[in-house]
Order: C-alpha cells, then sequence, then structure tokens
C-alpha cells in the first residue's frame, strides 16, 4: 500500500460523504482508493463546480464532504468554490496533489493560495504519520468547521505507506469520541444578562442563521415563552416554516411586513447569525434603541457587523434551553403576540401576498410572475439552490421551500456561477426531494459544463433560467447614470437547444401559458432533468436589488 492509498482509506474511515472533483494524475490514486473503500465519488466537469458542489452537499447533508483535485491548476480552478466553502466554514477537507520543484509548471503556493482565501492548509509529510495527519485534518475541518487544504505531495503520496496496516481501525483509535467537540457552556452571568433581557422585552425578534438550523424546537419553545417572532437570515431560509409567528427571510429580501415588525423590535437576538449587512440591510432595520443580543460559538461575532448589546457564547439549542429553564414558569408571554400582529403575518407575510402590476408582455414573462407559477406547480418537498445576480430574490423569495433543508443558498463570496454546481450536490445530499436550480443566464453560462454533470447522474432536476440576456445587476447600477452597458448585454441565445443537446428535456417560456411543458414533464416519468429558459423582463432592477445599493 502506498501513502495515496493509505490517505483515501483513512479519510472514508473517518467517515466523510460523498467526494466530488476532476481527476487528473495527482490524485488519481487517492480517489480510487476513497472509492474502493465505499465513499461515493462524483466526476464533475470543473473543479470549480466539484468545490462548490462538496460545499452544498454538506450544508445540505451535515456531514463534512471531500474536494479531490490535481495539483497546480486543479487546485486553482476550485478556488472560487473552496473561498465560497472557507467563508461560510464549511467543513470541507481538499486533498490536492502538491510538487514542491520549482522547475514543475504546476508548482505553486498551494499553502499560501488556501490561506489567503481564508481554508486552512495541512500536509501529508511522511510515511509513517499519514493516517494521523489525515485525521487532524478531519477533526480540524468538523470540530472547527473549516475548510481545510491537505496538501500531498507526489513523493510521498508515492511512497510505501509504512504505518500500521489497519487504517480504519487505526483511524478509529485516533478520532475523538465525539465530533464535533461538545459546545462550550454558556457563562451564567452572560446567560442571566439575556434572560433578564428577554423578561424586559416588549416586542422581542428571534433572527436565526445557519448556526442554530439545528435549534427549531429550542428557539420555538424559548419565542413561546417571550412572545418573540421568528424571522431567519437567508442561509436558514424555512426553519420555522409553519409556525404561525414566521416571518420569513429578514433583510434585503424581507418583505414590507417583515421589515416594518423588525425594526418596531426592542430587542433583536440573533442565534447563529452575524447580522451582516445583507440580514440588516445594511442595518437599517435595527432601529435607534433597539437592544441586540448574539448567541454564537465564537466570541468574535458579537463585535462584527451589527455590534451586540449582550452576546451569550455557545451553542443556539443549549443556551435557548437553559433560558427557558430560566425564566420564571407561568403562562405564555404576549409579548409580540398580538391577534393582529398573527393576522398580519397570515395576509402580508409572504411576498406573492404582496401585490404587484404584471409587466409581462412583448415576448417575456414578469419574474415574479413566473416564480409564483413555478411554486404552484413544483411539488412541495423541493431543494432549491439559487445563483447570483440581479434576479436571485425571485427564486429565493416566490418559491417556498418545506423546511431549514428545502434551501441551499451559497453566496458568502457572492459569486456569480455557483447555482448549478450547489444544486448538484444539493441532489446528492438530499435524493429524496426535487432538486431546483435557479439561475440568471451569465450563471448558467458559467456553469454550463456541469448541465452533462446532472444528466450523467441521473438527476430529476428543474434547471429555471432567468435570461435577460445581461448581468441585470450591472445594468441597473449603472444604466441610470447613462453609462454605456454594450460590456455588460448579449445577444439572445437558444440555452433551451444547448440543454437539449446534452440530452435533457427543454421548454422556452415568454409567457404563462408555456409552463404548460412544465407540467407534462412534472407528471412523469422525469427521466431526464428538464432545463426552463425564461426570457424574462428587464425593464427595473428587483426590489432587493434597489436596497442592495442604497448601501453604496
Amino acid at each position: 500500500m502506498i501513502v495515496a492509498e493509505a490517505v483515501g482509506r483513512a479519510l472514508a474511515a473517518c467517515g466523510a460523504g460523498a467526494a466530488f472533483g476532476v481527476v487528473g494524475s495527482g490524485n488519481f490514486h487517492v480517489t480510487n482508493a476513497l472509492v474502493a473503500a465505499g465513499v461515493r465519488f462524483v466526476a464533475a466537469r470543473h473543479e470549480g463546480g466539484a468545490a462548490t458542489m462538496a460545499d452544498a452537499y454538506a450544508r445540505m447533508s451535515g456531514r463534512a464532504a471531500i474536494v479531490s483535485v490535481h495539483q497546480g491548476p486543479g487546485l486553482t480552478n476550485a478556488l472560487t468554490g473552496i473561498a465560497e466553502a472557507a467563508k461560510s466554514r464549511t467543513p470541507l477537507i481538499v486533498p490536492a496533489g502538491e510538487t514542491r520543484e520549482a522547475q514543475s509548471n504546476f508548482h505553486i503556493d498551494q499553502a499560501g493560495l488556501a490561506t489567503a482565501v481564508g481554508a486552512v492548509a495541512l500536509r501529508v509529510t511522511d510515511a509513517a504519520a499519514a493516517v494521523e495527519q489525515v485525521v487532524e485534518a478531519y477533526r480540524v475541518a468538523v470540530a472547527e468547521r473549516r475548510t481545510v487544504l491537505l496538501n500531498l505531495p507526489l513523493d510521498v503520496q508515492s511512497a510505501p505507506y509504512a504505518g500500521p496496516p489497519d487504517v480504519p481501525a487505526l483511524v478509529t483509535r485516533l478520532l475523538p469520541p465525539t465530533l464535533p467537540s461538545a459546545p462550550p457552556s454558556p457563562v451564567e452571568g452572560e446567560l442571566a444578562a439575556l434572560a433578564q433581557a428577554l423578561e424586559a422585552a416588549a416586542r422581542p425578534v428571534f433572527i436565526a442563521g445557519r448556526g442554530a438550523r439545528h435549534a427549531r424546537r429550542e428557539l420555538e419553545e424559548l419565542a413561546g415563552r417571550t412572545g418573540a417572532l421568528l424571522a431567519t437570515s437567508a442561509v436558514a431560509r424555512g426553519l420555522f416554516r409553519g409556525s404561525p409567528w414566521d416571518l420569513d427571510v429578514s433583510g434585503g429580501f424581507a418583505t414590507p411586513l417583515t421589515a416594518e415588525l423588525i425594526r418596531g423590535a426592542d430587542l433583536v437576538v440573533a442565534w447563529g447569525c452575524a447580522l451582516n449587512m445583507w440580514t440588516t440591510r445594511h442595518g437599517s432595520l435595527i432601529s435607534s434603541g433597539t437592544r441586540v443580543a448574539k448567541v454564537d460559538l465564537d466570541p468574535a461575532a458579537f463585535t462584527t457587523h451589527v455590534p451586540a448589546d449582550l452576546g451569550v457564547t455557545g451553542d443556539a439549542a443549549h443556551v435557548a434551553r437553559a433560558l427557558t429553564a430560566a425564566l420564571p414558569a407561568g403562562p405564555t408571554a404576549r409579548g409580540y403576540r398580538t391577534p393582529e400582529v398573527a393576522r398580519r403575518i397570515r395576509d402580508e407575510g409572504r411576498w406573492r401576498a404582496v401585490p404587484y402590476e404584471d409587466e409581462s408582455g412583448g415576448g417575456r414573462i414578469d419574474p415574479r410572475t413566473l416564480t409564483i407559477a413555478l411554486d404552484d406547480l413544483l411539488p412541495a418537498e423541493r431543494v432549491v439552490a439559487v445563483d447570483s445576480g440581479n434576479f436571485m430574490g425571485y427564486p429565493s423569495m416566490f418559491l417556498d421551500v418545506p423546511d431549514e433543508g428545502g434551501f441551499c443558498f451559497t453566496q458568502a463570496f457572492q459569486s456569480v456561477g455557483l447555482g448549478l454546481a450547489s444544486a448538484i450536490g444539493a441532489a446528492v445530499a438530499r435524493p429524496d426531494r426535487l432538486p431546483v436550480a435557479a439561475l440568471g443566464d451569465g450563471g448558467a453560462f458559467m456553469g454550463l459544463a456541469e448541465l452533462e454533470t446532472v444528466v450523467r447522474l441521473g438527476l430529476p432536476m428543474v434547471i429555471v433560467v432567468y435570461d435577460d440576456e445581461a448581468y441585470g445587476a450591472e445594468v441597473h447600477h449603472f444604466g441610470p447614470h447613462g453609462h454605456p452597458l454594450d460590456t455588460v448585454t448579449f445577444p439572445p441565445a437558444d440555452l433551451a437547444a444547448i440543454a437539449r443537446g446534452h440530452g435533457m428535456a427543454a421548454v422556452t417560456v415568454t409567457a404563462r401559458e408555456d409552463l404548460a411543458g412544465v407540467a407534462e414533464w412534472l407528471k412523469g416519468p422525469r427521466e431526464r432533468p428538464l432545463l426552463v429558459h425564461a426570457k424574462v423582463t428587464a425593464e427595473r432592477g428587483s426590489w432587493w436589488l434597489e436596497e442592495a445599493f442604497k448601501g453604496h
């Protein structure tokens, strides 16, 4: 057994989920060893897609994922996806071939590259300690919620493995007994201060982020005791679906009612949520005089973005349980939970309840009309992955999701072009749900190579392309000021024909009645994925983009 084979066996024994990648000479043996040990490997058509698939898989499955790449350009091709994962604190392990010979065309400072985008750089350094070093990479990824580049020097990979021959048994001995590590117990003084603030609040609002996606039951119980309304950041959308007090998403995607109620709060508690500029509309949703509390595993979050007046270090579920126990027993507090607020949330709490003038016509469909119709057509059990761009608010807000496991939102780096690969990773993680990829035309063209991957994997995916023949954000940002737009606008392209060329079913939509083709596909047997090429109206920017521009 060579070291590369031991590394693959060790990663499999650690319990990592699926692996994604593009195989070259530098990662050939380690990838084959992963597959031989029972790890599912998804071959992407581009390393950037592979990294994003793995990121989405980890988000939606709750398991660490693997991205296997070749040295040098294999790693640089994957870098945007790695940056997104690192910024999102996604547990990924990236085994990458590495050449240490400066004269090689493949040679670059791979560790420096990873560190520059926020990943952790580790290395397998010798034939005897290879498994120990793999286990440490896995521990860092899972326990510390980090994206880890595991450099595999070619000379070390090819050396005979010199450690104990039973690799799975060695991994079992080396792995900490519980991963991730048990969260720290909250400091009594911090807990008491937040309990006091909750008791004093008349209009509390909870905003849950990615760090609280596991804590629905605990947060709903505490909110019921304190009379709090419930909202989420975009990445945790769907967490409180079904609750009559669910405000959906806070921030640029918020409905007028949600924005009004959050601005009216006298206490905002962020649970595993940084309260960044998107979640708070550049801070404008936090009114003067509103107290802000944050509950987070990382106390550094207390001073970032909107600073907290008080912070509690700890896991969201653990802290919520402790607060519920600490509050006086008795009838549920009313707080913000009045009959009038309940009625307004029921009648005005979703974007599709907000009136709008349908601008469809002239061979183009209003993206709101398109998305509402798709929401009615598509089965409720879905997982929606959304790319970045002017269009993104429409699928994010008008396509409903059943719970927090139904929305995959890779926007920490805000890169265009990750949407299709995100949908593939989400589909691999959640085969029980219909995968829906929502893309702009710009992102669709960037990710075009992975259409073949969708077909090859046999995914019953619906890919919706909102085509305004432009990079719409730039059009609506610079166009009103009279700037030339030739560099960000494009001639028409037949995306439906491109999809058919890859073996997909496809429909072109310019009016609501064209969606009959989607209804037919949904009847079955869904043997081929479906691309919906929607030619959307482009006269105005989306509402969330207008909000974003106010911050510049």
